[in-house]
């Protein structure tokens, strides 16, 4: 075979890979959506977790954006399929980060909250100094129908869902659900209730 041959056949072969990978997320929305598939019932400490996710994502360094984690490092405890709610946090860490013009800081702040006696793991994500006027804003869909990151999103948001989480962003204030504004586009709030 020659070089150009190949190349082909190794391009060939990522794609066939990237089909591979979308049949698969599709099966598991599917299974998901249908109760077919079981979450996992492990204990685990979330903001351990989102910790071990972070140390891992470096989408988007090439452009000087980078992500920063703050806030308590454990402390959130549950139950819960640590192997898909790492690939959930990933999938949100990476979409956040790609869209992002450099340079740039996007924080992801893990937060304990209390109300009405239930115990909540708040993952906030978004610009640096804008984090708190996310949270602040009234809750609008967050977008899972982004592209380049195939199904990657909606399966992120089933899996947080399946545990009885919730995900959501900033509702948009452009009036135009085309173009929303970058508080709503870029930051993403996570909730999930902890055991007693």
């Amino acid at each position: 075979m020659s070089e150009r041959q190949r190349r082909m056949i190794d391009e060939a072969e990522k794609s066939c890979a990237r089909l591979v990978a979308i049949v698969a997320e599709l099966s598991d929305i599917g299974k998901l959506d249908s109760g077919t598939i079981k979450l996992a019932q492990q204990p685990l400490d979330l903001f351990s977790l989102v910790e071990k996710v972070a140390e891992l994502v470096h989408e988007a360094e090439e452009r000087d954006v980078h992500l920063k984690l703050i806030g308590p490092s454990d402390g959130a405890t549950m139950t819960g399929d640590p192997t898909r709610l790492r690939t959930a946090i990933d999938a949100i860490f990476r979409a956040i980060l790609r869209e992002k013009p450099g340079p740039a800081t996007v924080i992801a702040e893990r937060r304990l909250e209390t109300r009405d006696g239930q115990t909540r793991a708040l993952l906030l994500v978004g610009d640096e100094g804008r984090v708190q006027e996310a949270y602040d804003q009234e809750p609008g869909p967050f977008d899972d129908k982004r592209g380049g990151l195939g199904l990657a999103l909606p399966l992120a948001r089933r899996v947080i869902e399946g545990h009885g989480g919730r995900i959501w962003s900033p509702a948009n204030t452009s009036g135009n659900a085309d173009s929303p504004d970058p508080l709503s586009r870029g930051s993403a709030i996570i909730s999930f209730p902890l055991r007693s």
